[in-house]
């Protein structure tokens, strides 16, 4: 799991990096707003951590920018020193999902983490899972399409249940990288171009079936749903996306 973590006291956010880093979360920490939404807002996190008291603005002011330009519901837990009903009321009303009050104790921040974690994949230990005319057997390892099975590599069908699982979602490279091919360190992306003009394809990702993926210009791509009758997007040649 990615967290990024809004934190300006140095101390602190070394001491909760440490504590995430140790239980095998990875964990980058900003020290103000814009450096915060500057960096969630164009790469691939699974949770955010915020301070309320921060230099350039609240950790309210930067929750209701991430809540109103990301297009997908990305977990959030405010960890602040403020901890008055009204404070606790004002964060779970402006799209905060938990609230806990510093000094946090670390069995408890991981647990609280873990139990968001759960809560944003609901559906996570089901084994048939439905994504308009597409059906996926988590337990068979198979994807069908208007009932017709098809054809793909084991490779081809993590990475199809990963885009479905997170749809509207932009997925970094090196994420997907990470989280379908298991590799962390720097090697080259190609891999997942090709594999991703090839899903287009056998997938069937158009209109007339309800999704498609769209590239983001250096950063990644992600899953949209689409009307049918909408114009689809011709995908960029493998390499240049």
């Amino acid at each position: 799991m990615r967290i990024a973590l809004l934190e300006d006291e140095q101390e602190q956010a070394q001491h909760i990096k440490a504590v995430l880093t140790e239980r095998g979360y990875h964990c980058d920490d900003y020290p103000d707003g814009q450096s915060f939404l500057s960096s969630v807002l164009h790469r691939s996190y699974d949770l955010l951590i915020l301070d309320w008291q921060i230099p350039d603005m609240t950790g309210i002011d930067v929750l209701k920018n991430v809540r109103s330009q990301m297009n997908w519901r990305i977990p959030v837990l405010f960890l602040t020193q403020r901890d008055s009903e009204q404070d606790i009321v004002s964060a779970l009303d402006a799209g905060a999902d938990d609230y806990l009050s510093k000094p946090a104790r670390p069995a408890e921040l991981v647990a609280r983490i873990k139990a968001l974690a759960r809560r944003s994949a609901p559906e996570a230990d089901k084994e048939i899972l439905e994504f308009g005319p597409f059906v996926v057997n988590t337990q068979l390892r198979t994807i069908s399409l208007h009932g017709e099975q098809l054809t793909l590599t084991d490779k081809d069908f993590d990475l199809t249940l990963f885009l479905f699982q997170n749809q509207g979602r932009l997925l970094t490279r090196e994420m997907l990288l990470e989280r379908v091919w298991g590799l962390t360190r720097d090697i080259n992306t190609r891999t997942v171009d090709t594999h991703m003009s090839r899903l287009r394809r056998r997938l069937g990702l158009n209109p007339d079936n309800g999704f498609r993926i769209k590239t983001i210009y250096q950063r990644g791509y992600r899953l949209e749903t689409i009307n049918a009758g909408a114009p689809d997007e011709q995908p960029d040649p493998v390499g240049h996306a």
